[in-house]
């Protein structure tokens, strides 16, 4: 399905954040975690590692492992030792995390250039700051129309057919969607329903694509 104007689109509203509750161990695991891996990046094994950062090698490993919070000084010793900033251990306990709630028939309903032939969309999510797009939509489509546009943009497309009876093109193929059926291809080939045999239809589309760096 083609991308839809993002300048006619609101972002779906979300619930204002709640206080983070942090489990116990969460931020030792994830600081140990990201040692690891930057050991294992430069090839060192644990008691090469403790050396360099004038530690033993036993409580290097419970650092990898999460099963005890380093002071600043030894993280400080062990970004020197990994060649790494010390803030580069905090980086994955960070980062942001996304949870899109969108409660039954309360999807964004937004326009896009097949709600002309009687298509319906409405965004039931989205992703914010990753290098990877993901656009979940539901359709539906109710009226009987011979008038279909062909849709071409980037990324990758799955439709899941959920009611109703479609024959559905994709470039010089054609294929007939009923309940259950999917499809799953490069959305740049020309794409769309080409009969409608049962109304409604509804399906699922969930669109993937690389999210341009600005």
């Amino acid at each position: 399905m083609n991308k839809p104007d993002k300048s006619k689109v609101s972002k779906p509203t979300k619930s204002k954040p709640q206080r983070r509750t942090v489990p116990v161990g969460e931020l030792e695991r994830s600081i140990g975690s990201q040692v690891r891996l930057f050991r294992q990046q430069l090839k060192l094994t644990v008691s090469e590692a403790a050396e360099s950062a004038d530690l033993s090698p036993g409580m290097l490993s419970k650092i990898e492992n999460g099963n005890i919070s380093p002071s600043l000084a030894t993280l400080n010793s062990l970004s020197m030792a990994l060649n790494v900033p010390v803030t580069a251990f905090f980086r994955k306990y960070e980062e942001q995390r996304d949870c899109a709630y969108v409660p039954a028939n309360q999807g964004l309903v937004i326009e896009r250039q097949g709600t002309r032939a009687g298509h319906q969309y409405q965004l039931l999510g989205h992703t914010i700051g990753k290098k990877l797009s993901v656009e979940p939509y539901l359709i539906t489509i109710n009226e009987k129309t011979d008038v279909f546009p062909l849709f071409q943009h980037d990324g990758i497309e799955f439709i899941y057919m959920l009611k109703g009876k479609a024959i559905y093109r994709y470039a010089d193929q054609t294929f007939s969607l009923s309940p259950g059926d999917s499809l799953c291809f490069d959305s740049d080939g020309p794409h769309g329903p080409e009969e409608l045999l049962k109304l409604p239809v509804v399906l699922i589309s969930v669109i993937v694509s690389s999210r341009l760096e600005t």
